[in-house]
């Protein structure tokens, strides 16, 4: 079985916070028990967030296929099945699919307050070609 078929694809996220095609299913939403939520995030090839940061971090966990991750001011790194990624407390990032290959995470989302995420500019085509190289 693949794992990214263990959840369903799910709905589609909003074309002002991604670019191309990228969807979720929500698999655990903030509680009194849990200060984070967590869902099963599908992008196709060349899907990505925007820049965007969490006020108290988040954790990605590569289910399915291969991708990117890349912080502000550093160089874009290969993310692929079985990579874990542990994303600081407001730092500038995005993460998303190759050009080639689409890829399935688990994004664990810490809340501060009410507050989860802060969406930034897009990643512009420029941005992720060079990130794709």
């Amino acid at each position: 079985m693949n794992t990214a078929d263990l959840f369903k694809k799910g709905e589609p996220f909003p074309a002002e916070w991604f670019t191309g095609k990228a969807f979720l299913t929500s698999l655990v939403s903030k509680d009194k028990n849990n200060n984070f939520s967590a869902g099963s995030v599908t992008f196709e090839p060349e899907a990505r967030t925007n820049w965007h940061t969490h006020p108290k971090g988040q954790v990605l966990l590569v289910i399915d296929g291969e991708g990117l991750y890349q912080e502000k001011g550093k160089t874009a790194q290969v993310i692929k099945k079985g990579d874990v990624i542990n994303i600081p407390e407001n730092t500038e990032h995005w993460h998303g699919a190759g050009s080639k290959t689409s890829m399935t995470h688990i994004a664990i989302t810490n809340y501060e307050g009410d507050e989860q995420v802060t969406w930034l500019k897009a990643v512009t085509d420029e941005e992720y070609s060079v990130a794709i190289q």
